[in-house]
């Protein structure tokens, strides 16, 4: 007979944890109104970006409100559609081992290059010769 294992609490069930709750059900809000800014900034994040269902606790309903409300109020200018958050940037020898060689020589090659293949040595004279000669030329049309 093959043995049968004991069913416990799923893993799944033990990470989640509480349920949140709503703002609008705890404060008894049936509307969302664009005007209300300051009940639309607890909707979003410091970077003016929309919260998630799972982070304020809405159902379906109430986050598409939140939303709705949220994108008119942007459009009204009441709430920005952006925050940029800087920071202070500190000194750049913080970097870790990243550009090493900007104190430094610049690094010599470990090898000699490496030889001219068959034929690229005549090409190479002849394209000296053929400059030298348009430049005898340009200076000839010069002179007269």
């Amino acid at each position: 007979m093959a043995k049968v294992k004991k069913r416990g609490k799923s893993k799944d069930n033990l990470r989640r944890g509480k349920k949140k709750i709503s703002i609008l059900k705890t404060e008894k809000i049936d509307y969302v109104d664009w005007k209300d800014a300051n009940l639309l900034r607890r909707f979003m994040s410091e970077r003016a970006k929309i919260r998630a269902r799972r982070v304020t606790g809405n159902t379906v309903q109430q986050q598409k409100m939140c939303a709705d409300a949220v994108k008119v109020a942007r459009e009204m200018a009441l709430v920005p559609y952006a925050s940029r958050v800087t920071t202070q940037r500190s000194n750049r020898g913080d970097r870790g081992d990243r550009n090493q060689r900007a104190d430094g020589p610049a690094p010599r090659p470990s090898a000699p290059p490496p030889p001219p293949r068959e034929g690229e040595e005549d090409a190479a004279a002849e394209s000296v010769d053929t400059v030298e000669a348009s430049v005898e030329q340009t200076a000839e049309v010069s002179e007269s």
